[in-house]
Protein backbone atom coordinates (compact mmCIF):
# COMPACT_ATOMS: atom_id res chain seq x y z
CA UNK A 1 0.00 0.00 0.00
CA UNK A 2 1.56 3.46 -0.99
CA UNK A 3 1.26 5.54 2.43
CA UNK A 4 0.80 8.99 2.98
CA UNK A 5 4.37 9.33 4.55
CA UNK A 6 5.69 7.83 1.15
CA UNK A 7 3.82 10.17 -0.78
CA UNK A 8 5.20 12.92 1.21
CA UNK A 9 8.56 11.06 0.67
CA UNK A 10 8.30 11.07 -2.88
CA UNK A 11 7.17 14.47 -3.53
CA UNK A 12 10.04 15.99 -1.02
CA UNK A 13 11.98 14.14 -3.53
CA UNK A 14 10.70 15.57 -6.31
CA UNK A 15 10.54 18.97 -5.20
CA UNK A 16 14.42 18.72 -4.07
CA UNK A 17 15.31 17.35 -7.82
CA UNK A 18 13.43 20.76 -9.59
CA UNK A 19 14.74 22.88 -6.94
CA UNK A 20 18.13 21.40 -7.62
CA UNK A 21 17.99 21.15 -10.84
CA UNK A 22 16.72 25.20 -11.03
CA UNK A 23 19.85 25.75 -8.80
CA UNK A 24 22.05 24.72 -11.58
CA UNK A 25 20.28 26.63 -14.51
CA UNK A 26 20.70 29.73 -12.20
CA UNK A 27 24.46 28.98 -11.37
CA UNK A 28 25.30 28.98 -15.21
CA UNK A 29 23.01 31.95 -15.63
CA UNK A 30 25.27 33.91 -12.95
CA UNK A 31 28.32 33.28 -14.67
CA UNK A 32 26.92 33.53 -18.20
CA UNK A 33 24.08 36.22 -18.21
CA UNK A 34 25.29 37.14 -21.90
CA UNK A 35 25.89 34.18 -24.59
CA UNK A 36 27.73 35.39 -27.72
CA UNK A 37 26.82 33.77 -30.77
CA UNK A 38 29.72 34.70 -33.82
CA UNK A 39 29.33 33.69 -37.33
CA UNK A 40 31.54 33.18 -39.81
CA UNK A 41 30.86 35.74 -42.84
CA UNK A 42 28.98 33.28 -45.55
CA UNK A 43 27.57 36.37 -46.89
CA UNK A 44 28.17 39.84 -45.79
CA UNK A 45 27.30 41.63 -42.53
CA UNK A 46 23.98 42.76 -43.42
CA UNK A 47 22.67 39.52 -44.47
CA UNK A 48 24.09 37.55 -41.53
CA UNK A 49 22.31 40.16 -39.35
CA UNK A 50 19.07 40.07 -41.21
CA UNK A 51 18.94 36.29 -41.47
CA UNK A 52 19.77 35.63 -37.99
CA UNK A 53 17.61 37.95 -35.83
CA UNK A 54 15.15 36.25 -35.63
CA UNK A 55 16.55 33.18 -34.25
CA UNK A 56 18.65 35.22 -31.99
CA UNK A 57 15.72 36.75 -30.35
CA UNK A 58 14.06 32.61 -29.95
CA UNK A 59 17.68 31.41 -28.22
CA UNK A 60 17.56 34.47 -26.18
CA UNK A 61 13.83 33.72 -24.71
CA UNK A 62 14.36 29.84 -24.49
CA UNK A 63 17.76 30.23 -22.71
CA UNK A 64 16.72 33.42 -20.67
CA UNK A 65 19.34 35.16 -20.93
CA UNK A 66 20.65 37.20 -23.80
CA UNK A 67 22.53 36.56 -26.68
CA UNK A 68 23.86 38.64 -28.66
CA UNK A 69 24.90 37.98 -32.49
CA UNK A 70 28.06 38.84 -33.40
CA UNK A 71 28.93 38.57 -37.54
CA UNK A 72 32.86 38.36 -38.00
CA UNK A 73 35.03 39.67 -40.38
CA UNK A 74 36.65 36.79 -41.40
CA UNK A 75 36.79 33.23 -40.35
CA UNK A 76 39.70 33.54 -38.37
CA UNK A 77 37.72 35.84 -35.85
CA UNK A 78 35.62 33.10 -34.87
CA UNK A 79 38.54 30.55 -33.78
CA UNK A 80 40.40 33.24 -31.94
CA UNK A 81 37.34 34.36 -30.34
CA UNK A 82 36.18 30.89 -29.15
CA UNK A 83 40.10 30.49 -28.16
CA UNK A 84 39.91 33.44 -26.20
CA UNK A 85 36.67 32.67 -24.40
CA UNK A 86 34.87 35.51 -26.08
CA UNK A 87 32.45 33.55 -28.01
CA UNK A 88 30.42 30.76 -26.65
CA UNK A 89 28.82 29.63 -29.67
CA UNK A 90 30.36 29.34 -32.92
CA UNK A 91 28.33 29.34 -36.14
CA UNK A 92 31.83 27.53 -38.24
CA UNK A 93 32.48 26.05 -41.71
CA UNK A 94 33.44 22.54 -41.08
CA UNK A 95 37.44 23.65 -42.54
CA UNK A 96 36.89 26.43 -39.92
CA UNK A 97 36.07 24.57 -37.45
CA UNK A 98 38.71 22.16 -38.34
CA UNK A 99 41.35 24.94 -37.83
CA UNK A 100 40.10 25.64 -34.54
CA UNK A 101 40.65 22.39 -33.07
CA UNK A 102 43.91 21.47 -34.94
CA UNK A 103 45.11 24.59 -33.56
CA UNK A 104 43.81 23.50 -29.80
CA UNK A 105 40.42 25.52 -29.19
CA UNK A 106 38.30 23.63 -26.94
CA UNK A 107 34.98 23.45 -28.42
CA UNK A 108 32.84 20.79 -29.06
CA UNK A 109 30.40 20.65 -32.39
CA UNK A 110 26.62 19.61 -31.55
CA UNK A 111 24.85 20.98 -34.66
CA UNK A 112 24.15 20.38 -38.29
CA UNK A 113 21.49 21.28 -40.60
CA UNK A 114 19.33 18.84 -42.34
CA UNK A 115 19.07 19.83 -46.06
CA UNK A 116 15.27 19.97 -48.06
CA UNK A 117 16.38 16.45 -49.57
CA UNK A 118 16.88 14.79 -46.01
CA UNK A 119 21.29 14.73 -46.71
CA UNK A 120 23.54 16.46 -44.61
CA UNK A 121 25.98 17.65 -46.94
CA UNK A 122 27.04 20.34 -49.74
CA UNK A 123 29.33 21.41 -52.61
CA UNK A 124 32.14 23.01 -53.70
CA UNK A 125 31.67 24.69 -57.20
CA UNK A 126 33.54 26.95 -59.56
CA UNK A 127 31.82 29.01 -61.60
CA UNK A 128 32.56 31.50 -64.15
CA UNK A 129 30.65 33.96 -66.47
CA UNK A 130 28.20 32.52 -68.71
CA UNK A 131 29.39 34.69 -71.58
CA UNK A 132 33.37 33.69 -71.14
CA UNK A 133 34.67 30.56 -73.17
CA UNK A 134 35.51 28.40 -70.84
CA UNK A 135 34.75 25.32 -70.22
CA UNK A 136 37.12 23.99 -67.88
CA UNK A 137 40.15 24.83 -65.14
CA UNK A 138 42.10 23.71 -68.33
CA UNK A 139 41.17 27.16 -70.03
CA UNK A 140 42.10 28.96 -66.91
CA UNK A 141 45.83 28.79 -66.97
CA UNK A 142 46.72 32.23 -67.03
CA UNK A 143 43.60 34.27 -65.84
CA UNK A 144 42.75 34.73 -62.02
CA UNK A 145 41.32 32.57 -59.40
CA UNK A 146 38.70 34.07 -56.85
CA UNK A 147 38.84 32.19 -53.40
CA UNK A 148 36.51 32.97 -50.54
CA UNK A 149 39.06 32.85 -47.36
CA UNK A 150 42.03 30.55 -46.07
CA UNK A 151 39.82 29.06 -43.67
CA UNK A 152 36.79 28.44 -46.38
CA UNK A 153 36.04 24.85 -46.60
CA UNK A 154 34.16 25.45 -50.57
CA UNK A 155 35.50 28.82 -50.99
CA UNK A 156 39.85 27.61 -50.17
CA UNK A 157 40.30 24.00 -48.89
CA UNK A 158 38.28 21.87 -51.05
CA UNK A 159 39.63 24.12 -53.90
CA UNK A 160 43.11 23.59 -53.59
CA UNK A 161 42.82 19.72 -52.95
CA UNK A 162 40.40 19.60 -55.94
CA UNK A 163 43.26 21.53 -57.93
CA UNK A 164 45.88 19.51 -56.65
CA UNK A 165 43.99 16.17 -57.61
CA UNK A 166 44.63 17.98 -61.10
CA UNK A 167 47.94 18.18 -60.39
CA UNK A 168 47.92 22.05 -60.53
CA UNK A 169 49.56 24.98 -58.10
CA UNK A 170 47.04 27.59 -58.14
CA UNK A 171 49.66 30.22 -57.08
CA UNK A 172 51.86 29.21 -60.79
CA UNK A 173 49.00 28.30 -62.82
CA UNK A 174 47.10 31.48 -62.56
CA UNK A 175 47.81 34.92 -62.90
CA UNK A 176 46.39 35.82 -59.32
CA UNK A 177 44.80 34.15 -57.07
CA UNK A 178 42.52 36.57 -54.42
CA UNK A 179 40.77 35.93 -51.14
CA UNK A 180 37.58 38.03 -51.67
CA UNK A 181 36.47 37.53 -47.68
CA UNK A 182 32.95 36.44 -48.11
CA UNK A 183 31.03 34.07 -50.94
CA UNK A 184 29.11 36.85 -51.92
CA UNK A 185 32.28 39.21 -52.54
CA UNK A 186 33.70 35.81 -54.89
CA UNK A 187 30.76 36.28 -56.78
CA UNK A 188 30.50 40.05 -57.42
CA UNK A 189 34.37 39.85 -58.08
CA UNK A 190 32.93 37.73 -60.74
CA UNK A 191 30.30 39.87 -61.90
CA UNK A 192 33.07 42.42 -62.23
CA UNK A 193 35.53 40.63 -64.36
CA UNK A 194 38.05 41.14 -61.27
CA UNK A 195 38.53 37.42 -61.40
CA UNK A 196 37.57 34.54 -64.23
CA UNK A 197 36.41 31.72 -61.98
CA UNK A 198 35.46 31.70 -58.57
CA UNK A 199 35.29 28.93 -56.02
CA UNK A 200 31.48 29.25 -53.79
CA UNK A 201 29.35 26.85 -51.97
CA UNK A 202 26.03 24.72 -53.62
CA UNK A 203 23.73 22.91 -51.52
CA UNK A 204 21.46 21.86 -54.87
CA UNK A 205 20.84 23.98 -58.13
CA UNK A 206 17.92 26.18 -56.10
CA UNK A 207 20.13 26.13 -52.98
CA UNK A 208 23.27 28.06 -53.07
CA UNK A 209 24.95 31.52 -52.28
CA UNK A 210 24.34 32.80 -55.91
CA UNK A 211 20.54 31.82 -55.16
CA UNK A 212 20.86 34.17 -52.38
CA UNK A 213 22.25 36.67 -54.04
CA UNK A 214 19.58 36.03 -56.86
CA UNK A 215 16.85 36.54 -54.08
CA UNK A 216 18.07 39.57 -52.88
CA UNK A 217 18.51 41.09 -56.24
CA UNK A 218 22.43 41.21 -56.11
CA UNK A 219 22.93 38.75 -59.31
CA UNK A 220 21.45 36.72 -62.01
CA UNK A 221 21.32 33.12 -62.05
CA UNK A 222 22.27 32.68 -65.72
CA UNK A 223 24.94 35.18 -65.89
CA UNK A 224 26.91 32.24 -64.83
CA UNK A 225 27.80 28.33 -65.23
CA UNK A 226 29.19 25.87 -62.78
CA UNK A 227 32.42 24.36 -64.58
CA UNK A 228 33.46 21.73 -61.58
CA UNK A 229 31.28 20.44 -58.56
CA UNK A 230 32.83 18.67 -55.92
CA UNK A 231 31.96 15.29 -53.92
CA UNK A 232 29.59 16.07 -50.78
CA UNK A 233 31.17 17.84 -47.75
CA UNK A 234 29.81 17.90 -44.62
CA UNK A 235 27.43 20.43 -43.59
CA UNK A 236 28.47 23.59 -41.31
CA UNK A 237 28.43 22.74 -37.99
CA UNK A 238 27.55 25.06 -34.68
CA UNK A 239 29.95 24.59 -31.80
CA UNK A 240 30.11 25.80 -27.89
CA UNK A 241 32.77 26.01 -25.78
CA UNK A 242 33.97 22.44 -24.39
CA UNK A 243 34.00 24.06 -20.84
CA UNK A 244 30.76 25.54 -20.31
CA UNK A 245 28.47 23.57 -17.80
CA UNK A 246 26.51 20.81 -18.51
CA UNK A 247 22.95 22.35 -18.40
CA UNK A 248 23.79 25.14 -20.53
CA UNK A 249 25.07 22.73 -23.40
CA UNK A 250 21.84 20.45 -22.73
CA UNK A 251 19.55 23.55 -23.10
CA UNK A 252 21.61 25.07 -25.85
CA UNK A 253 21.00 21.75 -27.79
CA UNK A 254 17.50 21.44 -26.70
CA UNK A 255 16.72 25.19 -28.15
CA UNK A 256 18.25 24.18 -31.44
CA UNK A 257 16.90 20.70 -31.81
CA UNK A 258 13.09 22.57 -30.88
CA UNK A 259 13.04 25.66 -33.39
CA UNK A 260 12.02 24.44 -36.36
CA UNK A 261 8.97 23.79 -34.28
CA UNK A 262 8.83 26.15 -31.99
CA UNK A 263 9.84 29.23 -33.91
CA UNK A 264 9.31 27.61 -37.44
CA UNK A 265 9.85 31.13 -38.94
CA UNK A 266 12.73 32.12 -37.27
CA UNK A 267 15.13 28.51 -38.27
CA UNK A 268 13.14 29.07 -42.01
CA UNK A 269 14.82 32.36 -42.06
CA UNK A 270 18.39 30.73 -41.70
CA UNK A 271 18.08 29.11 -45.05
CA UNK A 272 15.34 30.57 -46.79
CA UNK A 273 13.16 27.72 -45.75
CA UNK A 274 15.42 25.40 -47.12
CA UNK A 275 16.29 23.05 -44.52
CA UNK A 276 14.53 20.66 -42.85
CA UNK A 277 15.93 20.45 -39.49
CA UNK A 278 19.26 20.08 -37.36
CA UNK A 279 20.91 17.08 -36.61
CA UNK A 280 22.98 16.00 -33.90
CA UNK A 281 26.83 16.06 -34.45
CA UNK A 282 30.07 15.12 -32.57
CA UNK A 283 33.71 15.90 -33.62
CA UNK A 284 33.79 12.50 -35.12
CA UNK A 285 31.79 13.87 -37.88
CA UNK A 286 34.08 16.66 -38.64
CA UNK A 287 37.33 13.68 -38.51
CA UNK A 288 37.56 13.08 -42.66
CA UNK A 289 37.57 17.74 -42.86
CA UNK A 290 40.46 17.82 -40.55
CA UNK A 291 42.00 15.18 -42.44
CA UNK A 292 41.60 17.27 -45.39
CA UNK A 293 42.84 20.52 -43.60
CA UNK A 294 46.05 18.85 -42.64
CA UNK A 295 46.28 17.67 -46.37
CA UNK A 296 46.13 21.22 -47.14
CA UNK A 297 48.73 22.37 -44.66
CA UNK A 298 51.29 19.88 -45.58
CA UNK A 299 50.52 20.73 -49.52
CA UNK A 300 51.18 24.21 -48.85
CA UNK A 301 54.41 23.41 -46.80
CA UNK A 302 56.11 21.23 -50.04
CA UNK A 303 54.87 24.12 -52.50
CA UNK A 304 56.55 26.81 -50.14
Amino acid sequence: MFHRRHFLLASSAAAAFVAAGAARAQSWKAKYPELVFAVVPAENASGVTERYAPFIEYLSKELGVKVTLRVANDYAAVIEGQRSGNIQIGGYGPASYARAYITGVKVEPFATTINTDGSVGYYSVFYVRADSPYKSIDDLKGKNLGLVDPNSTSGNNVPRFALNKMKITPDSYFGKVIYTGSHENAIIALQQRTVDVAANWLNSDNDSNLTRMVSKGMAKKEDFRIIYKSDLIANSPFAYMADLPDDLKAAIRKAFAEAPTKAKAAFDKLSDGKDQGFKTVDHKFYEPVVELVKFIDQLRKTKS
